[in-house]
């Protein structure tokens, strides 16, 4: 969806946002804790006392229900993660999920003409945010620190596939029922994304580092080169209907749409990278957050260097005044484009406008998101109390970007901007703090997760468990021992 304002200075800065990603949860690990002793029927008189191996207890992981009430989950023992550091992640989801919708609801221009101040903060790095996030929970529902080998890589990759599938699937059904000019749904080109994580789920973080840097700007340049061959899609939301034509999909999905799935292979390595670190430390996630800083300064300063002083917006002028209009031309260079731009001049990709998908916009807004993600880690250290109404909403993303949608496109909400933007936030905080209660996931997230985990243990193969243990002395079955 374009916006259309009046004319701004040139090199003034963001662009509309069109949409934001989702993405998904977080599975909770804990630390082996001491093996204690089992006393189980004998052949004998008695029981026998026995001790399983320190090796043997370390190597099972139990995993909660997705649904387990939290309490529950308390109870477990003292070798949960640190709340602050899941809390961090959440938090960075709900600021994503805010920041969406305010680029979804509320006017891009202000009462003065300019940009209003809501577009300027959020246009085209929310979606950034939310596929940084993403990279974070692809990262953690593999094994954060402990990448996966051998099988549990074959179990992470095959669940990701379902994953990808299910959210795929989710996204087309919302394009049936979303029109573009209200918003374009990400998760369609989410599906992609998540496939071409797999190759990186055993690459470490100094790996996922530096691909995610040569992703950022060879990538763009190389769909600048190959784009002209594959035309330029309708500006529509991807539905059912699209997999009649799945070659022209595809295209749309991975380079031609708003939300081109190659070129943000870029987001998804940051945000793994993230995940694999070690993010109980707190030195790690400063680190993190100077990163993103240095990021983000970096590229702008190299956009106006290029633009200005070298020469950029003049060489854009020139090819691009013959073939649009000006109103055309500052619409793309201010507001935004709709995923690439123009493949007319090289100068084109010096731009750092949101959605241009350029080396210098991928490497803005993937700083950005680092510097989020690290400041929203360091208040979930000591403010995780006072934000846990945020960070509930922050731990089901999916459903609440998928209700957001649904409300944006009914015909219930007020007219007033500000009103259906309040109504909306009042509505999924507060869902999502209710649910949050005896639910650890919201229910989109628990149905995949449910699906995914039922991948995975078959792949990795059910754990026995004791068999006299659910048996009392009188049961048939039970050991002679024990009658």
């Amino acid at each position: 969806m374009r916006r259309q304002a009046p004319p701004l200075s040139a090199n003034a800065g963001g662009p509309p946002l069109r949409v934001t990603p989702i993405e998904e949860s977080t599975t909770s690990t804990r630390a082996a804790t001491p093996a204690a002793p089992q006393v189980v029927a004998g052949p004998g008189p008695g029981p026998v006392t026995t001790t399983r191996p320190a090796a043997a207890a370390a190597a099972e992981v139990t995993i909660p229900h997705d649904c387990e009430p939290a309490t529950l989950a308390a109870k477990r023992g003292a070798g949960a993660a640190k709340p602050g550091r899941l809390t961090g992640i959440d938090i960075a989801r709900c600021v994503a999920v805010f920041a969406m919708m305010s680029v979804h609801i509320l006017p891009a221009v202000g009462p003065n003409g300019a940009m209003s101040l809501p577009f300027v903060l959020a246009a085209g790095k929310s979606a950034a945010l939310f596929a940084v996030v993403a990279g974070v929970g692809v990262a953690f529902s593999s094994g954060r620190e402990k990448r996966p080998r051998g099988r549990r890589w074959v179990a992470a990759a095959a669940s990701m596939v379902v994953r990808a599938v299910l959210i795929a699937t989710i996204g087309l059904l919302l394009g049936e029922v979303v029109p573009f000019d209200t918003a374009a749904v990400i998760l369609a080109y989410y599906g992609i994304l998540f496939v071409l994580a797999i190759p990186l789920l055993s690459l470490s973080v100094r790996s996922l580092a530096v691909l995610g840097l040569v992703s950022a700007v060879v990538i763009p340049v190389l769909s600048h080169l190959v784009r002209p061959e594959l035309g330029t899609p309708a500006l529509i939301n991807p539905t059912f209907g699209e997999l009649a034509d799945p070659g022209a999909l595809l295209s749309q999905l991975s380079l031609t749409g708003i939300y081109p799935a190659v070129p943000w292979v870029a987001y998804i390595c940051a945000g793994m990278a993230v995940g694999r670190s070690r993010l109980a430390s707190r030195g790690v996630v400063l680190r993190i957050t100077v990163i993103g800083v240095v990021l983000a300064v970096a590229a702008s300063a190299t956009s106006w260097l290029l633009l200005n002083p070298l020469g950029g917006w003049k060489h854009l002028e020139a090819v691009a005044l013959p073939n649009m209009t000006l109103v055309e031309y500052t619409d793309l260079v201010v507001w935004g484009a709709d995923g690439t731009v123009p493949t007319t001049s090289p100068w084109w990709l010096a731009l750092l406008t949101p959605h241009s998908t350029t080396p210098l916009d991928l490497l803005y807004t993937t700083g950005i998101a680092l510097t989020v993600v690290g400041v929203a880690l360091l208040l979930g250290r000591v403010a995780g109390r006072v934000l846990a109404p945020l960070a509930a909403a922050g731990s089901m993303p999916l459903t609440l970007y998928s209700f957001h949608l649904l409300m944006l496109a009914s015909p219930f909400m007020p007219a007033s901007p500000t009103a259906t933007f309040v109504l909306q936030a009042v509505v999924l905080v507060t869902f999502a703090n209710l649910w949050s209660r005896r639910c650890k996931r919201g229910p989109l997230e628990h149905a995949l997760s449910f699906v995914t985990d039922h991948v995975r243990t078959l792949i990795m193969g059910a754990r026995r468990t004791p068999t006299p243990d659910h048996r009392t002395p009188d049961h048939p079955l039970a050991p002679a021992g024990a009658r």
